[in-house]
């Protein structure tokens, strides 16, 4: 990953700190806000050339609700991969970032929340992507570019577990290049 300026911490400079609202029930059995925070799990990804935030997290799908077991998973387990299961995570790009070409094996959905990014495939496509667009990734090889060189990028990703994915006969593999050691940092394998 190559940047003009890293981040230290989420969020990144200029850009907001997100609120996250999680809620719930009490006990008469009406919603009601649980927590209102900014998130348990950031980290500075690459040396600074990006940030991270991870939202929620689920060790599985259908996930469960029931006695607050899923909020009590995601303090105890952030992650960036789970197997049959689901993870939120919010990711700042410093300005003039572009990361190396890396696939996950899972579908991601990809919002932009701030700025405007490059999004390249290894096939030699790209489109740019702005505030309200969004990509949906299904384990391809892809790349992402912050276009400016002065102002940092915000994405919010969805990622949900596959079955293997086999394309021409072959089954593809988890290729991460230098956000190995940032899988390793939460998931301790891969």
């Amino acid at each position: 990953m190559s940047t003009s300026g890293p981040c230290t911490e989420f969020p990144a400079p200029g850009l907001r700190n997100p609120n996250r609202y999680i809620t719930g029930h009490n006990e008469k059995g009406e919603s009601v806000f649980l927590h209102s925070d900014h998130g348990d799990h950031h980290s500075v990804m690459l040396g600074g050339a990006a940030v991270q935030n991870i939202l929620y997290s689920s060790g599985r799908n259908p996930i469960q609700l029931n006695g607050n077991a899923d909020l009590e998973y995601i303090k105890k387990n952030p992650s960036l991969h789970i197997p049959h299961g689901v993870v939120v995570r919010m990711i700042d790009f410093a300005p003039g970032t572009e990361s190396e070409f890396h696939r996950s094996i899972c579908i991601v959905f990809g919002t932009v929340c701030e700025g405007e990014l490059e999004y390249s495939l290894d096939g030699g496509e790209s489109r740019r992507m702005r505030p309200g667009d969004v990509s949906v990734n299904r384990a391809t090889m892809h790349k992402w570019r912050n276009v400016s060189s002065d102002k940092p990028a915000r994405i919010l990703y969805f990622l949900l577990d596959v079955e293997p994915v086999v394309v021409n006969g072959k089954t593809l593999e988890f290729e991460v290049g230098a956000l190995m050691d940032e899988y390793a940092q939460y998931d301790g394998k891969k």
